[in-house]
């Protein structure tokens, strides 16, 4: 949408809605602002009632709504929006009409300012002047000339989280009460926490194009190429162009090729000769197959070079394999592909966790459709793709917050109630699995459609919050705690490992001087010392205190932390000062680098020689060594069986604290020297390495 399209297209919707509202509204409610009087007009003309009729079925059947005062308007708003949306749905075109857009930002602006008191605040000013931010890839928003003149027009005309969360989970197509405050945020981070009706329009209106494209895939040419079963519906498809393939690496081999994913598995079909594709390679995602999916680099050769792949990984493979999405700058292809694979693997462990029917997983399987498509829409309408907390795919969501266990929970109990007896209520509003079939996606039979004859609501209770929107409320509190922390990491991180390490040595300095106090009484530089804390340690052993050593250390860190905590009184904690290490410039660090390298191929040795050693007297290679192991074995086995514990404990301590006296000085010596000999006796097991056509013939 250029500048012109945008601003007129801005236009035109906000005279059609001025119309509206400037239309004599017959048999006005006596305390509804303007906005809500014509809202409720509106809707009632979309029921075919009176508006006198609407009020009065609102206070018959939800009278403990109407006899709140306070709230009473905002309430009759909601009910008038509930159900006029839930007869729009049922209309397969209802985001491309561009009165729905209108009437549904309306809807909004009548929750927030829904009596004549509150009418005021429409004339506060609220929209920011940051427009025009960028994405990771380089891509505006939206035109920030634009913007600012339909807001230097229309500025006042703003909506806030609160309302949007209301009004937007009524169209499953639209919102999903799990993610519905990031999507609001995705789409106001330009324009001060407050959505204009520029940006709610573009948004449809890329959600429209997003739908409309997905059904043009559903192409039954492409569908019998895969094979698809009933049910099974093509989310996205990437690399169809020769010049932009998806690249499958298997090994050391790559073959360039067509992605798709359904709502069950991902497809990969190579290039053929000429313009032909070789049969699809199928990657189930609905089974219980031990699946693992992260981002991953690649490159040719398999080097790790470009961070542009995702990796997968199952029970069913022999190897992983790697799906490489060419870029020419940054990775927001492959960032887009790996959140709606995790998307569809997750939803497919909710139905196998809760063990849901026919029904239930249908309705679970269409809210992550919904969600990819919505994801999809901000992906191509507004160039960006929230990640981590902020995603507005409702499966990964769940996954990534903590406490995110109770949001599938509560979602699995608001399934049970929607499908009881895993038949749909009739009526049930809203219903994820009825969009798509509306829409064109999903072709259900006619026994699986409830006759439509009353109303109920779902996850959009009237003047009310439902469990599963607590479960979100509550996860996302904890998650706020979560990205502080995660920010303080990002704050103090080095790469440099010279200075990391010197920040662990700093960090644990109290251990290292505790250490060379104690190196110092078991080396018996001062006597008394020495001779003093070996009384000491008799004493405690014979007394039987030492079971209390760890208690007292935990009781003392326990109460240093809460005196710490007393005498700061929430201020913030003091910066830990390091002295950084000598700088050194990247030559002096490459040639350390195989000084390192050969000092951890020597420890290595080391093990492997110990662990040879070890297999050579197991298995009797030298049998006067095994002799004497065999028999220090035994003796070791009845002094444990037979000896107390304490006892052995207290022989332990003073062999290893005693060892370096003066009296016992030279005989310790002489008899690590004879260890020492006796193990450089012992011989290593032998070790053959096979070939690798031998040992790949092996296997």
């Amino acid at each position: 949408m250029g500048f012109l399209d945008g601003f007129f297209f801005f236009l035109s919707g906000r005279e059609r809605a001025a119309e509206m509202e400037s239309e004599a509204v017959p048999d006005p409610v006596p305390g509804l602002s303007s906005v809500a009087n014509s809202v409720v007009y509106r809707c009632s003309r979309i029921l075919a009632l009176s508006t006198e009729q609407l009020v009065q079925r609102f206070e018959a059947e939800l009278p403990d709504h109407a006899n709140q005062d306070c709230l009473y308007a905002r309430n009759l708003v909601e009910y008038c929006s509930y159900r006029a949306l839930h007869e729009e749905t049922k209309h397969p075109d209802h985001l491309a009409d561009n009165e729905f857009r209108v009437l549904t930002f309306d809807m909004m602006l009548a929750w927030e300012t829904p009596d004549t008191e509150k009418e005021s605040m429409l004339n506060e000013p609220a929209c920011s002047d940051h427009f025009g931010a960028e994405d990771d890839d380089g891509g505006s928003l939206f035109y920030a000339s634009a913007t600012r003149l339909a807001t230097q027009v229309d500025g006042k005309r703003t909506v806030g989280a609160a309302a949007f969360a209301k009004i937007a989970p009524a169209c499953p197509s639209v919102a999903d009460p799990i993610t519905v405050h990031n999507l609001f945020d995705a789409l106001t981070s330009s324009s001060g926490g407050r959505l204009h009706f520029l940006i709610y329009a573009k948004y449809l209106k890329s959600l429209e194009k997003v739908l409309r494209c997905a059904k043009c895939v559903l192409d039954p040419s492409h569908a019998s190429i895969l094979q698809l079963p009933e049910g099974e519906i093509i989310l996205d498809v990437d690399g169809a162009m020769p010049t932009k393939p998806i690249l499958q690496h298997i090994g050391t081999s790559t073959w360039p090729g067509r992605l798709t994913l359904t709502n069950h598995a991902l497809y990969f079909e190579s290039f053929g000769v000429g313009f032909s594709y070789n049969k699809a390679v199928m990657y189930d995602l609905a089974k219980d197959l031990k699946q693992v999916v992260k981002r991953e680099c690649t490159g040719p050769w398999g080097a790790r070079l470009f961070d542009k792949a995702v990796m997968y990984r199952s029970s069913s493979l022999a190897e992983p394999i790697f799906l490489e999405f060419p870029q020419f700058k940054g990775h927001s292809r492959r960032d887009y592909w790996f959140a709606i694979i995790k998307e569809v693997l997750h939803v497919h462990k909710f139905i196998r966790k809760y063990k849901l029917g026919k029904y239930l997983k249908a309705e679970a399987l269409s809210e992550a459709t919904l969600g990819i498509l919505r994801y999809r829409a901000l992906k191509e309408g507004f160039h960006i793709l929230p990640s981590h907390f902020k995603t507005t795919l409702a499966f990964n969501l769940a996954e990534k917050l903590p406490k995110g266990d109770k949001i599938l929970k509560a979602l699995n109990k608001h399934l049970e109630v929607v499908c009881s007896d895993e038949k749909p209520q009739a009526g049930t509003f809203p219903l994820s699995v009825y969009t798509l079939s509306r829409m064109g996606l999903l072709s259900l039979r006619e026994e699986d459609t409830p006759e439509e004859r009353g109303y109920i609501v779902g996850d959009v209770g009237i003047g009310g919050t439902s469990p599963l929107r607590r479960a979100v409320r509550e996860s996302v509190c904890y998650s706020g705690r979560v990205e502080v922390a995660r920010a303080t990491l990002d704050q103090v991180k080095v790469k440099d490992i010279d200075t990391n390490l010197a920040v662990i040595k700093e960090l644990l300095f109290p251990c290292i001087e505790l250490g060379k106090q104690l190196k110092l009484l078991v080396d018996w530089e001062d006597p008394f010392k020495s001779h003093a804390v070996l009384v000491l340690i008799l004493f405690i052993v014979y007394r039987g205190w030492i079971r209390y050593i760890l208690p007292c250390i935990f009781f003392s860190c326990a109460a240093f932390m809460l005196w710490q905590k007393h005498n700061n009184h929430g201020k913030p904690i003091d910066a830990f000062e390091i002295a950084p290490p000598p700088s050194r410039n990247p030559v002096e660090q490459l040639l350390t680098l195989p000084e390192l390298v050969s000092k951890l191929e020597t420890n290595v040795q080391a093990g492997s020689i110990v662990l040879l050693k070890l297999r050579a007297i197991m298995f009797a290679a030298f049998p006067q060594t095994t002799n004497k192991v065999a028999v220090a074995l035994i003796a070791a086995a009845f002094a444990f069986a037979f000896v107390p514990f304490k006892n052995l404990l207290l022989l332990v301590l003073l062999e290893a604290y005693t060892r370096h006296m003066p009296l016992r000085k030279a005989s310790s010596e002489k008899l690590i020297r004879r260890v020492r000999e006796w193990w450089v006796r012992i011989p290593a097991a032998p070790v053959q390495i096979l070939k690798h056509q031998e040992s790949r013939k092996s296997k």
